[in-house]
């Protein structure tokens, strides 16, 4: 299998995934949000990748967390406790990154913010 062959089927999994999950759809644009934001207030390099590790984080858990969802469900199409059991762990883990990238991001951009309106709105 070639190269390009393989980053398309990734591509379709990046496809699949936003099109279909709508916290993934959430994720993105809270990244987007994030990426302007920073660009905004000028982060430095080690800020950006700190920010970006931590929103790579949090998608590539989406994707994981999809994948075990998907493949859980055709294994045991009928209800069962370890099923559930094994999507819950996976919810459990984005929810874990998704927090921790919260607090990277309050860490990074909150002081800075705080700094630009702070300068905006100066106090009498």
């Amino acid at each position: 299998m070639s190269l390009l062959r393989s980053f398309g089927f990734a591509l379709e999994g990046v496809s699949y995934l936003i099109r279909t999950q709508r916290s993934a759809q959430i994720e993105v644009v809270i990244g987007i949000a994030v990426v302007v934001l920073a660009t905004w207030l000028g982060v430095t390099a080690l800020e950006w990748a700190v920010l970006v590790l931590a929103m790579a984080l949090v998608l590539s858990l989406e994707a994981l967390n999809t994948a075990i969802e998907l493949a859980v469900t055709i294994a045991s199409p009928q209800r069962h406790p370890l099923a559930k059991a094994a999507k819950d762990v996976a919810a459990a883990m984005v929810l874990i990154a998704a927090v921790a990238a919260a607090v990277v991001g309050v860490v990074v951009i909150g002081p800075r913010l705080l700094s630009a309106f702070a300068l905006a709105y100066p106090s009498r």
